[in-house]
Order: structure tokens, then C-alpha cells, then sequence
């Protein structure tokens, strides 16, 4: 679909809503944040996430609002325990932000597993830094959101993640169970979970009670949510509203079309249900 794009309603804007549809703002690089912000609100998405924090004034001036924090990154994280120092006191100043801003959840990563280091030893060094920081999510009433990535993929730098020690997704649960704490959530990111473990509509059912947030993209390739991939988005979508869902799903596809606006139009329309 990369030459084109099919019919789609070229005015079209969220109408029922029952999905709060965010954007994580890197997908659309280069386009200047300003720009992708006003495309964001004519179409009627709520929120936008995964930019730079000096856009966030400009953002909630607009009437956005800001729908995850970012954090230490996915690469270096608490799988070992020379990242620990780093990752607090990222987490801490990204919970501090989330409050000035008004956002309710910072995301947070295992990080990539390291040579000598067991997945038994790295899985305990995870959960002793969240629990080191998980006091002061609790007292600022922030959800630290765990997010799992596949480590299938790779052929590209942001389509999966080789080495990556939270890859699949009831693992990532087990972790975030270990921490014993409300504000301790799950990312439940749709195109990870698919390209690892699938079953994607069941595990939203199971792992329903620790997801704080959620993200979209066309599974093969995190392109479109069009006819060239392999999910329906339409019923995923329909599920997380049975399920009484009320946190933010963000896109984040990698736009192939000659109309990355018009992409993001069509993506918006197919999670409207």
C-alpha cells in the first residue's frame, strides 16, 4: 500500500469515541510536532505521546492531552543491575513530569538481556528496581506501564527488538504481579503481542485487570491498520470497550501510504466502533 491508499472518508473525524485514540508522535517523523498536533485534533484524537517534552505546553494548549510519559528507554533497563542508578532516577523525574503534566502513566522497559546475567537473575533485578520507585508512583497516584516487545523482528530498529528480555506478553505480567502493586501496569502493545504470542483478543480478557495502556500497528511490518495486514482491529477494539477499558490507545504505525495524514484518518476511523 506504500504507492497509495484505498478510499478513505477524507473528512472524516471521531465520532463515538469510546476509544481514547492517542498518537505516539515518532511514527510520524519528520513531520514538525506542531503539525502533526493540529492534523491530530481535526481528525479527533484525544492525546498525543512519544515527543518531546518542551511540545507538551503546546499540546495541552490545544486541548490535548499528554497520554504517556516516557522514561529510561528499552535498551538500558533493570534486567541488569548496573542500569539500576539510571533507571530511578529516570522513573522518578518521568513520574514527577507525568504529575506538572497531568498524565496518569510513565512507561518503563526490562531492558536487553546481557551475557552472564540468567533470566532468573534478570527477571529478579527487574523487580527489585520497580520496587525501589513503585512507592512514589503509589504517592503521586502515576502507573508505571510495563511494555512488552517482540524480539522477532529484525529487520528494522522500531519493528521488534533482537535481545529484548520482556518479549512475551504473560511473562511481562508475571513480572509486573511480582511488584504487588496497583500502579504497576501493563502496556499491552497489540502488534508486539501478535508477532510473539497472538491471541490477542483472550489475553486482553486475562491480563484485563493490570493493562493501563495500549498501542496499535498493521501486523506483518507495523504498518497500517489496512487490508494488507493480519489483525481485525475493528472487534480487538470492541473487546477493550466490553471489557470497560477507559485508558488511552495509541497509534502507532509506521505509515507507508502517499498520505501519511489520510493514514492516520483511516486508522482512526477503523478503531471508532
Amino acid at each position: 500500500m506504500a504507492a497509495g491508499s484505498p478510499a478513505v472518508e477524507p473528512d472524516f473525524r471521531i465520532r463515538n469515541g469510546r476509544i481514547r485514540q492517542s498518537i505516539m508522535g515518532w511514527t510520524f517523523d519528520p513531520m514538525p510536532v506542531p503539525e502533526l498536533a493540529r492534523h491530530c485534533k481535526a481528525i479527533g484524537l484525544v492525546a498525543m505521546e512519544g515527543i518531546d517534552a518542551a511540545h507538551y505546553p503546546m499540546i495541552r494548549e490545544m486541548g490535548l492531552a499528554v497520554s504517556l510519559v516516557g522514561s529510561h528507554g528499552f535498551a538500558k533497563g533493570p534486567f541488569s543491575r548496573a542500569n539500576h542508578e539510571h533507571c530511578e532516577q529516570a522513573l522518578r523525574e518521568a513520574i514527577d513530569l507525568a504529575v506538572a503534566v497531568q498524565c496518569k502513566s510513565v512507561i518503563t522497559f526490562t531492558g536487553m538481556r546481557e551475557p552472564g546475567i540468567s533470566d532468573e537473575v534478570g527477571a529478579r533485578n527487574c523487580v527489585d528496581l520497580w520496587k525501589r520507585v513503585i512507592g512514589h508512583a503509589e504517592a503521586k497516584k502515576v502507573n508505571l506501564c510495563l511494555e512488552h516487545l517482540n524480539s522477532r523482528d529484525g529487520t528494522h530498529p522500531m519493528k521488534g527488538h533482537p535481545g529484548y528480555f520482556g518479549d512475551h506478553v504473560d511473562f511481562c505480567v508475571e513480572l509486573i504481579r511480582r511488584v504487588g502493586s496497583p500502579n504497576m501496569k501493563l502496556l499491552f502493545d497489540i502488534y508486539h503481542v501478535q508477532v510473539m504470542d497472538g491471541d490477542v483478543i483472550r489475553r486482553l480478557r486475562e491480563h484485563k485487570e493490570v493493562i493501563g495502556h495500549v498501542h496499535a500497528a498493521g501486523v506483518p511490518g507495523r504498518g497500517e491498520l489496512d487490508e494488507t495486514q493480519e489483525l481485525n482491529y475493528p472487534a480487538i477494539m470492541r473487546a477493550l470497550v466490553d471489557l470497560g477499558y477507559e485508558g488511552y490507545m495509541a497509534q502507532e504505525f509506521i505509515p507507508t501510504w502517499a498520505d501519511r495524514v489520510l493514514a492516520l484518518r483511516h486508522a482512526a476511523k477503523v478503531c471508532d466502533v
